[in-house]
């Protein structure tokens, strides 16, 4: 009896000592970076250059492997506009949506015959193409680390990406038109790893990269991205990004009447202006 007694006594005191010290921790205010906000929306300007190859051919047929900026003539680089949203659900938990889109098109005599689809587009044709993408990415950040000068952590989402892409050639000679185009939608997920630092009270570096590849009934598709910021706090609620991004995927694509492989790469600089709203107040 007097043993029971005792093991029910240290029992007892362990309980309590474990209540207080939880008790204690609740009522502790935690400290993050100051770049860490509890909603933020960025809007900005995004330099892409593009390196895309495509090849779309119909069943039992053969495609022509374009280089679309040296065998259709579209432009390497150009301008876009970007957006994002990101949450702090959480002291350790974010969650981020972005958007930009980058369209091209170009008139260009070929110096080539190109097969695409079920038409052959022959050398010194003049051909009107385009490629144009529009990309939504999701993704849910948990901070393993979280400090009041860095935070680092893991994150899981997906880059949504639809594309479309066609060639057509106008022959006035013989009145005669020629046109085909190929498009989809493919989610593609991703995993990766991220971090930040408060260098200083205005100036912070973030960086973060993601990989995945996957194989999903008719598609299949690798994808690899990238991005290291700069932020410049101007007043509260209120800083800019400079930025570094880059992205690189290769989709295989199987419908009913033809195939498509497609492999796009962009990277270049972003210029982004954050505006921070809510409370910033953070517990256990």
């Amino acid at each position: 009896m007097k043993s029971t007694a005792l093991v029910l006594l240290f029992l007892s005191g362990v309980y309590s000592g474990f209540s207080q010290s939880t008790d204690s921790t609740h009522d502790k205010k935690i400290v993050l970076p100051w770049f860490v906000e509890r909603f933020k929306i960025s809007a900005g300007f995004f330099y892409v250059v593009n390196k895309t190859n495509i090849k779309v051919e119909v069943t039992d047929g053969t495609g022509t492997d374009i280089n679309m900026e040296k065998d259709l003539g579209l432009n390497k680089e150009i301008g876009t506009f970007l957006a994002d949203f990101q949450w702090q659900v959480s002291r350790r938990s974010r969650i981020n949506l972005n958007y930009y889109n980058v369209n091209r098109s170009s008139n260009h005599t070929l110096n080539q015959d190109i097969i695409f689809e079920d038409n052959t587009y022959s050398a010194n044709s003049n051909v009107h193409s385009f490629f144009n993408t529009t990309i939504y990415q999701f993704s849910y950040g948990y901070a393993i680390l979280s400090k009041p000068e860095y935070e680092a952590g893991l994150m899981v989402g997906t880059h949504v990406l639809q594309a479309k892409t066609g060639i057509s050639i106008n022959n006035e000679t013989v009145g005669s038109t020629m046109n085909n185009s190929f498009g989809f939608t493919a989610p593609l997920p991703d995993l990766g790893i991220w971090g930040a630092w408060a260098v200083s009270r205005r100036l912070a570096i973030n960086a973060g990269i993601s990989y995945f590849a996957l194989n999903l009934n008719n598609k299949s598709g690798r994808l690899l991205a990238f991005n290291l910021n700069l932020i410049y706090k101007i007043i509260d609620q209120l800083d800019i990004t400079l930025g570094y991004t880059g992205l690189d995927f290769k989709v295989d694509v199987i419908q009913p009447e033809a195939s498509g492989y497609f492999k796009w790469g962009y990277n270049g600089p972003a210029l982004a202006v954050n505006f921070s709203f809510g409370k910033k107040s953070w517990t256990h």
